[in-house]
């Protein structure tokens, strides 16, 4: 099938996109195909009739740009949610089915559980590991035989557990693969034998584990709670640059990034800089729409320094006005204009400490880590006896009760090392029984890689321990 001429929607060259679940519409250029359909139903020149619109997606599998149709009066076809971008962006209202949960006195067991979006595969991946029993449909390429002595191969639907040995995370597509031994007979797979399982949302797998602790099981009510669905966009942009992100409240992911060359203003000549600037302007506007799902995200923060963002948001509300928006014209009032100073990722913890920020994003998961994490840092400056880090000194002040709130990165959780794990689980259980307040930080998170250069584990206590202190003095002044 080959598009019609004129029927081609958006400006520029139509042309598919080829990423992973995106429709051509994601980039704003779809392919509008009009396929003349016959009365009987096949393609026929006497009394044919318009069919709705079809719209180009591209297969992953077949590789093949696949149409599928969408009704008469819709201008695009919905997407799939993607890893918080596209048109499911930042996050519904679907969560982790718990499916069942067999969990014995001892903490063994096993749950069942279907991820329903990119996002769960994270924690999913946080919930993995190595040892575990993990059980899910996949698919193997099995040799056959036949009676005349020819040998063929055939891709074969098939049920496996292994015994999870390698854990491999794409942190930016959300795909999640396990590598380990088969530990039950299957007809197509050897005992012993090794496969890797690819997990998918809307796949059910079970996990098995000889402990559940109380880490793991937190984060499994994390995942199917709808509550945790709050969620942030941001643009954080210099002249030139731009980074649009989705801060989720498991990680933060960068789903665009605009880089435009921007000639240096010349005397009595600024129209290349001008036009320069807005055409950088006018590529983050459609970043801004093929990525914010305006229906579920609650502000759009576009930090800054100087007078950009200001500028910016001038340019996009009097376009909106111009080609009459109403997407971005009906959520104007989500927009919020903060400082920042570059328009580099890592700004963009400036931008959430911002207290207009906080004060609006108060109930999200982000905005709270963000907090914990400034509030240890002016404790470290002002009161350095109360704000610790390094798992032996936190051990030390956790000892004499003192930890008022600890800061600690999910990354820990993940050591392959089984005692060392088991190790930081206890202090957490340790400091939530002396009426503490424990934040597991995202290590996917801006905040999370922050606490991630102070060793991964921080503490805000109730009252000086001077002790420690004059213990590390001590040891410092020995070593000199």
């Amino acid at each position: 099938m080959r598009p019609a001429r004129g029927d081609r929607a958006g400006r520029g060259t139509a042309r598919p996109c080829r990423e992973r679940g995106l429709c051509a519409c994601a980039v704003g250029r779809p392919w509008i195909l009009r396929v003349r359909v016959g009365a009987g139903g096949g393609r026929s020149g006497k009394a044919a009739r318009v069919r709705p619109s079809v719209c180009l997606s591209w297969s992953v599998r077949s590789r093949r740009l696949q149409p599928s149709a969408f009704p008469p009066g819709q201008t695009c076809c919905p997407l799939p949610p993607r890893h918080g971008g596209g048109r499911g962006a930042a996050r519904g209202t679907a969560r982790m089915k718990l499916v069942r949960k067999d969990l014995e006195k001892d903490n063994a067991g096993q749950v069942t559980l279907i991820p329903e979006e990119p996002e769960d595969m994270w924690h999913t991946y946080n919930l993995l590991q190595v040892g575990d029993s993990l059980r899910a449909s996949t698919i193997r390429k099995v040799q056959t035989e036949s009676s005349t002595g020819s040998v063929g191969s055939n891709r074969i639907r098939t049920t496996l557990t292994l015994c999870v040995e390698t854990i491999d995370f794409d942190s930016q597509a959300c795909q999640l693969r396990v590598k380990g031994t088969n530990i039950q007979e299957n007809e197509y797979v050897k005992m012993g034998a090794y496969h890797t399982i690819e997990l998918e949302p809307n796949r059910q797998f079970t996990l098995a584990k000889k402990q559940w602790d109380s880490v793991v099981l937190e984060r499994i009510e994390q995942a199917c709670d709808p509550a945790w669905s709050a969620d942030v966009a941001a643009v954080v942009m210099q002249e030139g640059l731009a980074h649009v992100c989705l801060v989720t409240p498991s990680m933060t992911l960068t789903r665009a990034k605009v880089e435009v060359n921007i000639p240096r203003k010349r005397k009595g000549n600024c129209s290349q800089h001008d036009r320069a600037l807005e055409r950088f302007y006018e590529q983050v506007v459609q970043a801004i729409q093929r990525h914010i799902n305006f229906e579920v995200v609650k502000c759009v923060l576009v930090a800054s320094p100087g007078f950009v963002r200001e500028q910016f948001c001038d340019y996009m509300f009097q376009q909106a006005v111009k080609t009459d928006n109403k997407l971005l014209l009906e959520n104007r009032s989500k927009f919020l204009q903060v400082h920042a100073s570059s328009g580099h990722k890592y700004a963009l913890k400036e931008a959430l400490c911002d207290p207009a920020v906080t004060s609006r994003l108060s109930d999200t998961k982000a905005a709270g880590e963000v907090k914990a994490l400034d509030d240890f840092y002016k404790m470290l400056q002002h009161e350095p006896d109360r704000a610790f880090y390094g798992l032996k000194h936190v051990e030390k002040a956790n000892e004499a009760m003192a930890i008022d709130t600890l800061l600690i990165s999910d990354e820990l959780f993940r050591h392959q090392d089984v005692a060392t794990r088991a190790r930081y689980v206890k202090l957490v259980d340790s400091v939530r029984e002396n009426m503490g307040t424990v934040r597991i930080f995202s290590s996917l998170h801006v905040s999370g890689e922050q606490l991630g250069q102070l060793t991964g584990v921080a503490a805000i206590l109730r009252f000086p321990v001077a002790e420690l202190s004059d213990q590390e003095d001590d040891s410092s002044s020995e070593e000199d």
